[in-house]
């Protein structure tokens, strides 16, 4: 008996929220093309190895789809799955970002045994957390507290809070409802408190640059208002050149009138200097906003900070 191939193949991530995010999709296409046949393919990343130093130390988020993108442009996999938040600035030119999904909400979630909110945590308590952006920002409005590194899934760093390991720990919010553990989050955090992380919220969709037969299945796919976000959001980290190495946060927003305001941020790791910013424009050109935001961050930072 002959086993025939899927139609597509869909790379991602092993971790429970990466294989939700992957059966949404999964589940979409389905929805939308009857008969058609559809394999999750599970790959392994460095990002997932390597677990007790920060990705800042061992080359960057690419860490999280390097791999993952390799399996594309060899057609092992017809497309791939990503939290946007992990997808790196610039991809290789064999691919494209062809499509995002409904953006959920982009806000970081406050996790602790000891508090209910950030401001409530007693000085000297610490945070446990690998980003620089969410460090960066905690530092600078409570210097008093301590954050220590801790990475993993979102179950690892649940697990390690519970153990003790940390005081508190922020997580996307974005995560915690698609794994259906929103009620673990003491509070939520606000973005004038702590500004997301760019395409927090977001999944989207990687192809071959050159497959229309997997970017016309997908294309249905995509969400217009957050395809206008997220390329505001990641026009402005492309004019910062920002990598895991610098503290980023940026969210835009759309309004009924057809503007965008786009609101950005750039900072020490240590919290010393934070510069926010903020701007809008027509929703029709969302890059030259994003753009122009980079911009007028990056002046504000001393120019060996991006050396």
């Amino acid at each position: 008996m002959t086993i025939s191939s899927p139609d597509l193949k869909i790379g991602t991530r092993g971790s429970p929220l990466a294989l939700v995010q992957a059966h949404e999709v999964r589940d979409r296409l389905l929805a939308t093309h009857d008969g058609l046949s559809v394999e999750i393919v599970i790959i392994s990343t460095t990002g997932d190895q390597v677990q007790d130093r920060r990705l800042a130390e061992v080359g960057g988020k690419g860490l999280f789809t390097k791999e993952i993108q390799e399996a594309l442009i060899d057609g092992r996999i017809d497309l791939a799955v990503h939290s946007m938040k992990d997808v790196e600035t610039w991809l290789p030119d064999e691919t494209t970002l062809a499509v995002v999904l409904e953006r959920e909400d982009p806000r970081d979630a406050f996790l602790s045994p000891r508090a209910t909110t950030l401001d409530e945590l007693p000085a000297g308590a610490a945070i446990g957390t690998s980003s620089l952006r969410r460090q960066a920002q905690i530092l600078h409005r409570r210097p008093d507290l301590r954050v220590e590194m801790l990475r993993g899934n979102v179950q690892t760093r649940l697990r390690k809070l519970e153990e003790g390991v940390c005081d508190a720990t922020l997580l996307a919010l974005a995560g915690l409802k698609r794994l259906g553990n929103e009620g673990l989050a003491q509070s939520i955090i606000e973005t004038d408190v702590i500004l997301p992380a760019v395409a927090q919220g977001v999944i989207g969709l990687e192809t071959r640059r050159e497959d229309s037969r997997v970017l016309d299945l997908v294309a249905s796919l995509n969400h217009a208002p957050t395809w206008i976000r997220v390329t505001a959001e990641r026009a402005m980290l492309a004019a910062l050149d920002g990598s895991c190495h610098t503290p980023i946060g940026g969210l835009a927003e759309l309004s009924a009138d057809g503007r965008i305001s786009l609101t950005g941020l750039i900072a020490m790791p240590d919290g010393s200097q934070l510069h926010k910013m903020a701007d809008e424009g027509p929703a029709g050109d969302p890059e030259a906003l994003g753009t122009a935001l980079g911009q007028a961050l990056r002046a504000r930072m001393p120019a060996d900070f991006f050396t």
